[in-house]
């Protein structure tokens, strides 16, 4: 009789997730979705690469340092670009070299990655990986996952194998640009599974140092500390409520020194820390939340039933953002600090509006989206 032959160790899963280092909220994307998967399949091994890496260095740091710069100095220039952009009919010639260049660049790196399936949490990636698609025949599966409440056609791909977005009219928006409807499904945008939680909110102020009793509010900067923050402070100070303040600035020693610095002055007790890795807990300390409407901090914001006032949203996404939650119900934009105080005291001073905008956000949210993308991602998995 033959000896049994053993079986040959099955190979461990891989999944790669193209982000691009502008802001956090791509990357935090990934990595909510990352968690998903190791949930279910433990054996399962991720890496999150900032995908301006294999273009070019000069591009890499003019996109990356200049999104940032234009952003903070030129948001209008900024809105420009992006409405021109979003307007065009025909892709640049410049974008399709970048496209190919970057895939070439990739090519050597994901043949010895040998993903099963690549995921892009940014247009960027998924116009390379789209080229990439093109250029070779074993290319894997590739997800793309739009990260805000509205889609820029530079997202848009026919041979993308599957699209998790926010919104049904996205959904909808992709359709009508000829992505087939079976490549497209509405999950929500992927975050930190904590926000599916519902911790007594007087024991997580207590565990951040604050007043369990008091009103509070949270102030946020985004992942590199973009907006007024010196003046939103400065004007919750005039406030007839009685109010404490949490300030997360992110990723911008020089501002939170800033915003530390007039935080002693004020009368009402703040709190100001830098880049926290625990949002969760400060946006269920929160009652109201001050910041810039990224999608994944709405997303965040709507996960924990948190009322939003959308502080000076910038021009391009953030702005279609911002009317989105606006038509929503689910928050108030206000173009300068000097409006803060007054919307703040209107919305302090009626319960049931807040209340209104709560339930809202309860209808709205989806924290389980990271969830539902690991489930496209795992369909997509060679069997």
């Amino acid at each position: 009789m033959k000896p049994r032959e053993r079986e040959a160790p099955s190979r461990q899963p891989r999944v790669l997730f193209l982000s691009a280092s502008v802001g956090e909220g791509h990357t935090a994307a990934a990595q909510a979705v990352c968690n998903a998967l190791c949930a279910t399949m433990p054996d399962c091994g991720c890496e999150v690469v900032d995908s301006y890496r294999y273009a070019s260095e000069v591009f890499h740091h003019v996109v990356s340092n200049g999104y940032i710069g234009m952003v903070k100095v030129l948001p209008q220039l900024y809105g420009v670009i992006y409405d021109q952009a979003e307007r065009a009919t025909k892709v640049s010639g410049f974008k399709k070299w970048l496209h190919r260049y970057t895939a070439l660049n990739l090519r050597q790196f994901v043949a010895q990655l040998a993903p099963d399936v690549v995921v892009c949490t940014h247009a960027f990636p998924c116009g390379v990986m789209a080229e990439y698609k093109r250029e070779y025949a074993d290319a894997p599966g590739v997800v793309g996952v739009v990260t805000d409440f509205v889609v820029h056609p530079f997202w848009i791909h026919r041979n993308i194998d599957a699209y998790a977005v926010a919104t049904a009219s996205i959904r909808n928006t992709m359709m009508a640009r000829g992505v087939r409807p079976d490549r497209v499904t509405v999950t929500g945008i992927p975050i930190d599974s904590r926000f599916r939680l519902r911790p007594d909110r007087r024991a997580v102020r207590r565990a951040l140092g604050l007043a369990p009793d008091r009103t509070t509010l949270l102030v946020m900067g985004g992942g590199v500390g973009i907006g007024p923050l010196e003046k939103a402070i400065a004007k919750i100070d005039r406030l007839t409520h009685d109010v404490q303040t949490v300030v997360v600035v992110g990723k911008n020693p020089p501002l939170q020194r800033r915003v530390a610095s007039v935080a002693r002055k004020l009368s009402h007790p703040v709190k100001v820390v830098g880049f926290v890795s625990n949002v969760f807990d400060y946006m269920q300390a929160a009652d109201v939340l001050i910041s810039k409407p990224g999608g994944l901090t709405s997303s965040e914001a709507l996960a924990a039933e948190l009322p939003m006032v959308m502080l000076k949203p910038l021009p391009g996404q953030e702005e279609r953002n911002t009317l989105y939650l606006q038509e929503a119900g689910t928050g108030v934009r206000v173009q300068t600090a000097r409006e803060l105080s007054v919307v703040l005291d209107r919305l302090l001073s009626d319960e049931d509006a807040l209340a209104a905008m709560r339930a809202r956000a309860r209808e709205l949210a989806r924290p389980d989206a990271a969830r539902d993308v690991a489930a496209m991602i795992r369909r997509l998995m060679p069997s």
